[in-house]
């Protein structure tokens, strides 16, 4: 019986499918959500690290999206430390990743082993949802 290459599957038919298999190694689930080529002599490669990828975005999480990495080759943790001088500081990552612009102001709120940055809006914003 020869196999015919189709379209690995993707997205919530990807998660489906792998539902479904949950009873067979992880080789076969690759092999039968399409993540496979056959090669010389009818030898079938299944590739699990496009499969395993396609399931981490089928989930929503990426490896290798635009924009994780913050120039010097490292990804985002959201986390930061208290530095020895006291300060917080929240890196370019996080603040292109929200939009925000040089100037744009924020009222903090302590909370008890908690902060939270409230965005103020600008009175360009207030003037535009008056208008509404």
């Amino acid at each position: 019986m020869t196999e015919t290459a189709t379209a690995p599957l993707t997205g919530k038919a990807l998660l489906q499918k792998v539902k479904e298999l949950s009873h067979l190694p992880r080789r076969e689930k690759a092999k039968r959500c399409g993540y496979y080529t056959v090669g010389k002599n009818n030898q079938t490669r299944v590739n699990l690290a496009d499969f395993f990828e396609a399931l981490l975005e089928a989930k929503g999480t990426t490896l290798d999206a635009e924009g994780t990495k913050d120039g010097r080759g490292r990804e985002p943790t959201y986390r930061v430390s208290v530095h020895k001088n006291g300060q917080i500081v929240i890196g370019s990552t996080y603040t292109e990743k929200m939009g925000l612009k040089p100037g744009d102001e924020f009222e903090i709120k302590l909370g008890y082993k908690h902060i939270h940055l409230i965005q103020i809006s600008s009175s360009e914003d207030d003037v535009d949802d008056t208008e509404a």
